[in-house]
């Protein structure tokens, strides 16, 4: 009967073990150990992992202060009611919102730093930082490094080709537009929402070698250009297209193109590991919010700032506008079928109007919006760390409330 104990015992230990043993021979055991110890990803993750500095700029343009506090929090009072909260800064304690700014014509209406932030901390991108990828792509396409988003992957990935020839056929664009077909593992648990170790967000994420995972393990799954699916590989890929471009690490790039230019303050950029070096393209940039913002203005004034021209106008609008020649079946359901829908472009999410105006916005998981109105000039920018009582539709629900005060000041 003891004997029987025991075995029931150290028998789920043996299975876990195994299971564990076999994880760290397929990822590595450094990729388990992530998994393990950092479980469900948050904005504090940058901590854990080793990070480049992005310099700043020596001056750098400031917007003026003119705070409207009631004005702006008036606008989030759906949101706040529907979240079942009696104030805003309930709402905002609540939702863990950690930045909200809101800028109109140059002008900060408003700036608040919530639940223990402030103008000076760190805020995690999430997949924000997709955009400033985007963006590094444009920048080697002026600087003549990339001939343009028509060029195959594999003319500066060529040892993909050995591994399967289909490669060949995926061009950038088709990475930017997140249409390349690469295989993207999405399961969870069994009956809940946890991802399973073998979930490609999780692997890419934790893994500490992710310049190798692109170059032997991720595979084709179907012909480049059909179906949208929100790959995180596809960012990856186009970090190692910059790499290779530009011979610098991304990190040196966005600070020579982008950061030393134009940003007030510095920047950090997570790596995979110190032995890899290979920075996780898809959401592991950390800045300050008002830079983030910055980033926003960048491309509200189409590249130009301040009368230099930092990145060319075509690219900002083939970045940011809908392209309707894509046929809108390849989408999920939920980004809509009617004169009002979502789209996305070169790793920007835009929010299309019946009334044909238009938003664009970097976001990124738990709360991250750089969210663009350009038809009324304004940037506004959240960080935070939940999804609870906030998300991403919010800030199109605030780009409506804006346009039915307009209406109401005319009908007044």
């Amino acid at each position: 009967m003891k004997k029987v104990l025991i075995s029931i015992l150290i028998t789920p230990i043996l299975i876990v073990a195994l299971f564990l043993a076999v994880l760290s021979i397929k990822y590595s055991p450094v990729y388990v150990y992530r998994l393990i110890t950092q479980n469900v990803a948050d904005v504090y993750d940058y901590r854990l992992y080793e990070n480049r500095v992005v310099k700043g700029a020596d001056n750098s343009f400031a917007f003026i202060q003119s705070p409207d506090t009631k004005y702006v929090e008036d606008l989030f009072q759906e949101r706040v009611a529907n979240s079942g909260f009696q104030t805003f800064d309930e709402w905002a304690e609540k939702s863990q919102t950690t930045a909200l700014l809101f800028i109109r014509k140059d002008t900060i209406l408003y700036e608040k730093y919530f639940n223990g932030f402030s103008r000076d901390s760190y805020f995690h991108s999430q997949s924000m930082a997709k955009s400033f990828i985007s963006f590094l792509i444009g920048a080697a396409i002026d600087d003549g490094l990339i001939a343009g988003v028509g060029d195959p992957m594999t003319k500066y990935i060529p040892e993909l080709l050995k591994r399967d020839t289909r490669f060949g056929k995926i061009t950038i664009k088709h990475l930017l537009e997140m249409r390349s077909g690469l295989d993207y593992n999405t399961s969870y648990l069994p009956g809940t929402y946890i991802h399973a170790p073998w979930h490609d967000e999780a692997v890419g994420y934790y893994h500490p070698n992710v310049r190798k995972l692109l170059l032997k393990k991720v595979n084709i799954a179907t012909e480049p250009g059909g179906t949208f699916q929100y790959n995180n590989y596809n960012t990856s890929y186009l970090g190692l297209i910059i790499e290779r471009a530009t011979q610098k690490t991304v990190s040196a790039y966005l600070e020579e193109k982008l950061w030393s230019e134009i940003m007030e303050y510095d920047a950090l950029f997570s790596i995979d590991s110190k032995k890899s070096g290979f920075e996780y393209m898809p959401s592991r940039l950390i800045a300050r919010a008002i830079d983030y913002a910055r980033f926003g203005r960048l491309f509200l004034k189409k590249g130009n700032w301040n009368g230099e021209q930092i990145i060319s106008k075509d690219w900002v609008v083939q970045s940011t506008r809908e392209n309707k020649t894509i046929p809108r079946n390849i989408y999920p359901d939920w980004f809509g079928e009617g004169c009002k829908r979502v789209y996305y472009g070169y790793q920007w999410w835009g929010h299309a109007n019946c009334d044909s105006t238009f938003q664009f916005a970097a976001s990124g998981n738990l709360g991250q919006n750089i969210y663009v109105i350009p038809d009324k000039e304004i940037i506004i920018v959240h960080c935070g760390n939940s999804l609870e009582h906030y998300g991403d539709f919010d800030l199109w629900n605030v780009a409506e409330r804006l346009n039915q005060q307009e209406e109401e000041d005319h009908l007044n």
